[in-house]
């Protein structure tokens, strides 16, 4: 950490969008372009294909993995990067970019600003180097099942990072594809004996499947439509399975798209073939239907078989003229009973408890040990030791036969019992993606316009066959069917469903909307930016995905316990059976203890077996991913999108979180409210210099000025301003420039005095007004004089006093950084409650702050828009990216907060806690069951109080422990935010 930290110290903060002090616009993220893809402006829109671009660079200096991860995330703060991946072990750094937002350069600046030395090594165009492959992994039942396949993927060439997560029971690879294909990783995972299915690979993200009837011989129709569709430009490969009639393409979706595809498949060789979107199907949520339906008809068929074994093993024997059928001899002491015992316990033992002998050969051939080890050596030791009982009883004339064959077989059903309860619960927990997919229409109304952009034909057509640029018509009540921007109509659309914001947002002519967003009255025309996997709701389905594989370091607990638990179990159940029956032996306990229908070896097997099927490694290794997965899914509803575990247990933990002023505190709109001249002119001539002068900077001040002069120009709707030469923007001061051959100055008090003008004392007194009214004073100098103040307001948000006073009650700290004067920054933080403040401080100076904090032993988050905050957010424990909107900077922060309500920040840190007392309790219970449930199982109160616990008993309970665990986690999905935030949305309603 303390690496991590020194290397942050370095990162620039600098930004053209930077003057007077450092306050920042209405959120976008370094991680992504100030218009994201497809919502630029239509002259840059043109311009822009947006091709993408690979570089190698070599990094001299890293020495661990904390470096490693600071210039990773200083890279992907960048606006344009795709994805960083830094090798430490090798000083290597590969990054995606899209070269229109930055270039290599920028990258190397980057990464020498953070502390290392760096050289361009490669520089590729339009080549992946890193795909990231999701397989769907069946058949692990434990945290040992899940180490084993992840080892086996680390050890795969090629393979930077794998991640096995057993609650959705995926694996996450991050592979070269020049090094290795996904079907050679599935064939790692088949080899390790676990069924390995393909859920997406890194081609995926631009490609589509297509279902194409009239495919005959191999040679002609295959290359007719493989022909056909690499002439199109943009298709980047072709790929025909005949077998399927599947056709799959990757392409670039600003070039060319599903429908063009079509059309050329359906013209080629006279109209024969027919195409359609391939069905969807052998999805995740189908081989999870699939899977219960297994352990349903498993179960149903075991206890078909088990049910007849337990009424002539515990009913018929009390029950007068049946016991006597059932004791009658069939071959010397062997009885009718124990007869059709053995008879109905063997297809459950060999046949419908296969599953469990497999999963034990698979996980003992590559050395580990798992709860089919378990399962696997209980059952058997019941029922060979019954056989044996048996056989014995059918030879002899005086030895009557004592069987367990209950015990195996109905540990088998009890166990299918609680797996089949377990799937179900933890189908559940993954509902948070399956409602967000959802979300997309199946069907949306595609437009076609003339010349004039009138409408000359509508078409309903697939959503899924929607391609960039098209104009959909959104009607009353319909959902969007793709991000995009709206170019005709006025309309209220409820976007709760993806960005959690309660009210509905209204929408005209240039506004963008979000895909999967409800349209509430008003028709609109749209015009289609970002579809298929580049929209927001793919995007954001990705980051709960992601979040979900993440393992969270807490984790790291039950993988170590889960090493040697089952090995150990294994010498316990010995070692009990071995002293019961020693004890027995040398008559160690009185023989009145031994139930009438055993002897002292048969008492010590039960034991023995008890203890090995009571012991539950599952639910250890279920205990922290289910919370996890319901966590971070919940979140994913609320408009709070939590990376992972790790983000979730460091949020928990948070006690400090350092705020950014602008348009996190506040609205983030700042407007002009007052402005006083020192001395004679006319107001529009001041004006009109202020603008030409600010509209070259992006500052929210100085976007401020310019609107408020727009006002003396009410007869033109976009002004032009005189030419500004020589300007200079001085980060965290303000600005310099000529205009019409006159100096101008603008910015603040320290600005004056570094370029030595004289600040008059009326000119002091209405800054120190200004500053008292929690306004920022502009100063503004002509030929080096004074000779106007302006003053400029940017209101609080509504709820921001009530949050920092709910943070207080909380035990967090709360404390204001920002780029604006002290006086400013008191009568906010005073206003707000806030004691600390830290102001005209520069980006650097804020990250440099948050490690003091760190250092005095603070777990820190930082709250900010993303833009001038990204060193700090950087450096923070958790960095708070908060107003995100449509720009999901999934690379940009740990916690992105998609609406600008400062309330979610309270939202996270409570659901992080509320997530990890969840863990804590489940810890607490797996633990528990296992410590106190072993003993008694072993016979710990056997000679106080006679009581034992059977072995099909034990293994139930071993059932119920996994249950538990789950449907423990599965209580999170009932989170509710604190009670005290509705009051603040109600009250954040009034206000506004």
């Amino acid at each position: 950490m303390a690496a991590k930290l020194i290397s942050l110290a370095c990162i620039r903060g600098e930004s053209s969008s930077t003057s007077h002090g450092n306050l920042s616009p209405r959120p976008h993220y370094p991680s992504m372009p100030k218009y994201p893809k497809g919502f630029l402006p239509l002259e840059q829109e043109k311009g822009m294909e947006g091709p993408e671009s690979k570089a190698l660079f070599s990094v001299v200096g890293m020495t661990c993995a904390a470096c490693a991860g600071s210039v990773e995330k200083a890279v992907k703060r960048l606006p344009g990067i795709r994805e960083a991946v830094v090798d430490v072990m090798n000083n290597r750094a590969q990054v995606m970019f899209y070269p229109s937002f930055v270039d290599t350069e920028t990258i190397r600046e980057t990464i020498e600003d953070v502390g290392f030395q760096a050289t361009l090594v490669e520089d590729e165009t339009n080549e992946k180097s890193t795909y990231v492959c999701r397989i769907q992994i069946k058949g692990m039942t434990c945290t040992s099942c899940s180490t084993t396949v992840e080892s086996a993927l680390q050890a795969v060439p090629g393979v930077q990072k794998a991640q096995v997560a057993l609650a959705t029971e995926e694996a996450e690879i991050r592979y070269d594809p020049k090094v290795v294909s996904y079907n050679q990783l599935i064939e790692a995972v088949q080899d390790t004996g676990f069924e390995g299915i393909l859920i997406s690979t890194g081609e995926d993200r631009s490609t589509i499947h297509l279902k194409v009837e009239g495919l005959r011989t191999r040679t002609n129709s295959m290359r007719l439509i493989e022909n056909s569709l690499q002439a199109l430009p943009g298709v980047q490969e072709v790929d025909i399975d005949l077998e399927l009639s599947k056709v799959s393409i990757s392409y670039k979706p600003e070039l060319t798209g599903p429908r063009n595809f079509i059309e050329v498949i359906e013209s080629t060789a006279s109209g024969r073939f027919k195409a359609t979107i391939f069905p969807q199907g052998g999805g995740r949520e189908s081989h999870r239907e699939e899977e219960i339906k297994q352990y349903y008809r498993s179960f149903l068929w075991s206890a078909v078989f088990t049910i007849p074994v337990f009424l002539t093993s515990m009913v018929f024997m009390y029950i007068p003229g049946l016991k006597d059928v059932m004791d009658t001899k069939v071959v010397n002491m062997l009885t009718v009973g124990e007869l059709i015992r053995w008879v109905l316990s063997t297809p459950v033992q060999f046949i419908i408890g296969r599953r469990f002998y497999t999963g034990s050969y698979k996980a003992l051939r590559h050395g580990s040990a798992n709860m089919d080890v378990l399962i696997a050596l209980g059952t058997n030791a019941a029922y060979f030791y019954s056989v044996y009982s048996v056989l014995r009883a059918a030879t002899s004339s005086n030895v009557k036969s004592m069987d367990f064959f209950e015990t195996s077989a109905m540990l088998i059903s009890f166990i299918l019992l609680g797996k089949y309860l377990e799937v179900l619960a933890k189908g559940k927990t993954s509902e948070a993606i399956a409602k967000l997919m959802d979300l997309s229409p199946d069907a949306a109304m595609l437009l076609t316009l003339d010349s004039e952009g009138n409408v000359i034909r509508e078409e309903e057509i697939d959503s899924r066959l929607i391609q960039k640029n098209d104009v959909i018509k959104i009607i009353p009540g319909a959902k969007v069917a793709s991000d995009g921007y709206v170019i005709w109509g006025q309309s209220h659309v409820n976007e709760s469903m993806v960005t959690g914001e309660a009210r509905p947002v209204a929408k005209r002519k240039g506004d963008t909307v979000i895909g999967g967003t409800v349209n509430e009255n008003g028709v609109l025309h749209i015009k289609a930016t970002r579809v298929g996997s580049e929209s927001a709701l793919a995007q954001i389905v990705r980051l709960v995905e992601s979040a979900q594989m993440a393992k969270a370091p807490v984790q790291k607990v039950a993988d170590r316990i889960s090493k040697f638990f089952v090995p150990l179990v294994i010498v316990v159940s010995f070692s009990t059976w071995l002293a019961w029956f020693l004890a027995g032996k040398f008559h160690g306990y009185p023989k009145s203890w031994i139930p009438s229908s055993m002897d002292s070896f048969e008492l010590a097997l039960q034991f023995g077996i008890s203890v090995m099927v009571i012991a539950c490694p599952c639910a250890l290794g279920l205990a922290t991913p289910t919370a996890v997965m319901v966590g971070t899914g919940v979140g994913a509803s609320k408009g709070v999108l939590i990376k992972g575990g790790q983000a979730l247990e460091s949020a928990y933990k948070v006690n400090c979180i350092v705020f950014d002023k602008t348009g996190t505190l506040t609205m983030g709109k700042p407007v002009v409210v007052n402005t006083r001249l020192l001395r004679t002119m006319a107001l529009r001539e001041f004006y009109e210099l202020v603008a030409a002068t600010e509209v070259n900077s992006q500052h929210p001040l100085a976007k401020a000025i310019v609107e408020y002069a727009k006002k003396f120009r009410e007869d033109e709707e976009n002004p032009s301003w005189p030419e500004a030469q020589d300007f200079n923007s001085i980060t965290g001061h303000g600005v310099k420039a000529i205009v019409r051959n006159k100096e101008l100055i603008v910015g603040n008090k320290s600005l004056m005095l570094e370029e030595n003008i004289v600040v008059p004392v009326d000119a002091e007194e209405m800054l120190a007004e200004t500053e008292g009214l929690a306004q920022t004073g502009i100063l503004v100098a002509i030929d080096r004089k004074l000779v106007g103040v302006v003053a400029i307001s940017d209101p609080l948000k509504p709820s921001a006093a009530e949050v920092i006073s709910i943070l207080k009650c909380m035990n967090v700290r709360s404390i204001m950084v920002t780029g604006d004067n002290w006086g400013t920054a008191k009568s906010i933080a005073k206003e707000v409650g806030i004691d600390n403040v830290i102001a005209e401080a520069k980006p650097e100076h804020k990250a440099e702050r948050v490690k003091e904090l760190q250092a005095s032993g603070y777990i820190v988050a930082m709250v900010g828009d993303g833009i001038n905050d990204s060193p700090a957010l950087v450096a923070a424990d958790v960095g708070m990216a908060i107003g995100a909107g449509t720009d999901i900077a999934i690379e940009a922060a740990d916690i992105v907060l998609m609406k600008s309500c400062l309330e979610d920040v309270i939202t996270a840190i409570d659901l992080s806690r509320k997530t990890f007392s969840r863990i804590r309790l489940n810890y607490i219970w797996a633990l528990g069951y296992n410590i106190i449930g072993i003993p008694i199982a072993a016979g710990v109160l056997f000679p106080s109080t006679r009581f034992r616990l059977p072995p099909w008993i034990a293994g139930a309970a071993m059932a119920a422990s996994s249950v538990s665990v789950v449907c423990c986690s599965l209580l999170l999905k009932n989170y509710r935010r604190p009670k005290v935030l509705d009051n603040l949305e109600i009250r954040g309603v009034i206000v506004e």
